[in-house]
């Protein structure tokens, strides 16, 4: 088996008496798509910036970090010249247009002029943005302004993509966009690390995701097995106040699980019949029955929503 590109074991990060990341390990294999999931204050940006060099580990810990096998504390640069990173701002140089955003930032890593444009073009036309190129920053809307940064991060070709907080704020057109898109890179060889708080965008893009809370590793595995281990698969939210009362007041059959510490009821089975025969007394309209989802099994295991802040 080849070595994995990022490997995490036993790290710490502290910040006075705040245990940022506490105790955390993983692996991330060879072209895949790792995350890291969890609320805000979780750890996850924290944990990012360990891997690549922004923010040293607690040493004094039987701890290490690894990626490509060199160690961040020591091998910053060699870290950089395989890696894309991008980070929750769009750090992007409004002063500059499109072009020349990427142009400035191919010489960074040493490009000749000719590759460089080259590459350039490349990334415009697979990000849909060729028609914007001369365009200034300011006049690009939110969604390409984020894509723009996804591309410039992919200038020098990297082997690893990182990616904090990839789709946070965009709308769900856009957001499907930048999904294909890291699809596409995946297929082609790119090892992909991301963090985010969206449970879809973690179910539709991950391999293995580390499900995290307080700087903590609460659950690791592939994102469907972890569901159909750790959780019933059907579950009903109660959306109306009258309705929720009126549900409390009846029996409930021992396979249905309820969950009421959010303020809106969830009442969870295996089967999807026994939550419709539920349904059936309680009339129409009022509630909603759907498939479990990771924010349910977050909220099973942490008692908080991943949209919760620390």
């Amino acid at each position: 088996m080849p070595d994995p590109v990022i490997h995490i074991s036993h790290v710490h990060k502290s910040y006075g008496a705040l245990k940022a990341v506490d105790d955390v390990d993983f692996s991330v294999g060879f072209s895949t798509c790792f995350g890291l999931l969890g609320p805000n204050g979780a750890g996850k940006t924290t944990l990012m910036k360990m891997i690549y060099g922004m923010s040293r580990r607690d040493h004094g810990y039987p701890g290490a970090i690894r990626v490509f096998g060199f160690d961040p504390d020591q091998n910053e640069l060699d870290i950089k010249f395989l890696s894309g990173v991008v980070s929750q701002e769009n750090n992007l140089d409004s002063e500059l247009n499109v072009w020349q955003n990427l142009l400035v930032y191919s010489k960074f890593y040493g490009m000749k002029r000719k590759s460089a444009c080259s590459r350039i073009d490349e990334l415009l036309e697979f990000f849909e943005l060729s028609v914007k190129k001369k365009s200034r920053i300011r006049e690009l809307s939110g969604g390409m302004k984020r894509r723009l940064v996804i591309a410039r991060s992919l200038i020098h070709m990297p082997r690893l993509l990182i990616l904090d907080e990839p789709t946070t704020g965009l709308d769900p057109q856009v957001r499907h966009l930048i999904w294909e898109k890291l699809r596409r890179l995946k297929k082609e060889g790119m090892t992909i690390l991301l963090t985010t708080h969206y449970m879809e965008e973690a179910f539709q893009l991950c391999d293995r995701i580390l499900i995290m809370d307080k700087g903590r590793k609460v659950l690791e595995g592939c994102p469907a097995a972890l569901l159909a281990g750790h959780i019933e698969p059907v579950v009903m939210e109660i959306q109306d106040d009258a309705l929720a009362k009126r549900l409390a007041d009846l029996p409930l059959a021992e396979e249905v699980r309820s969950d009421c510490s959010h303020g809106r009821p969830l009442y969870y089975a295996q089967n999807f019949e026994i939550l419709k025969s539920l349904a059936d007394r309680l009339g129409s309209g009022g509630y909603y029955l759907r498939q479990s989802n990771l924010e349910d099994l977050f909220l099973k295991l942490t008692g908080r929503m991943l949209n919760a802040e620390q």
